[in-house]
């Protein structure tokens, strides 16, 4: 079931219904065994905006402050993947996936930005000059990521994957993890 959800914000980045389709409730599954968050946006930077910030508000749901180095890296590492699907990823008409997945038994975060370009990314980070504006993005995902890479998207597109090592979160202990409660 795709749903669509509107965020309230302050002033013109302030978000509306067009921006986002959450593409699930919040759910466990038995592979991650852990929450997952998945959701669509536009193709535009006003989309990869949003897609930080419901990043970082979904973490904090899971026990990451926002002022948090996890919850940091994962806002970094989520702004450029997202910017990067929609500077070279973008196909016209098409929104770019984000799904967040904390595999707790492996203490990752995983973060899968999808688009539309069956253009696959560098297989590694760049060497930019100190002179070049621009070229640095992959080289701060390799650096942030445990582990990154990119897999063909069936039918159409590519899925930019990164990892991100985690401890526990806040107010959890080891038979528990984000989202879900004691048994």
């Amino acid at each position: 079931m795709l749903k669509t959800m509107a965020m309230s914000g302050d002033g013109p980045e302030r978000e509306t219904e067009s921006a986002v389709r959450v593409l699930g409730e919040e759910a466990h599954d038995s592979v991650a065994e852990g929450p997952k968050f998945a959701a669509q946006f536009t193709a535009s930077p006003r989309g990869a905006r949003f897609a930080r910030r419901l990043a970082v508000r979904r973490l904090a749901e899971w026990g990451y402050p926002p002022a948090s180095d996890v919850s940091c890296t994962v806002a970094l590492l989520v702004a450029e993947l997202a910017a990067n699907a929609v500077r070279h990823g973008r196909v016209r008409g098409r929104d770019f996936h984000l799904r967040l997945t904390f595999e707790a038994s492996a203490r990752l975060i995983r973060i899968e930005v999808a688009d539309a370009s069956p253009d696959q990314p560098p297989t590694g980070p760049s060497a930019p000059s100190p002179d070049d504006e621009l070229g640095r993005g992959l080289l701060l995902v390799d650096v942030l990521a445990a582990r990154w890479g990119a897999t063909p998207r069936v039918p159409i597109g590519k899925t930019v994957w990164a990892e991100v090592a985690v401890g526990l979160p806040l107010g959890a202990s080891a038979d528990r993890w984000p989202g879900r409660s004691a048994e």
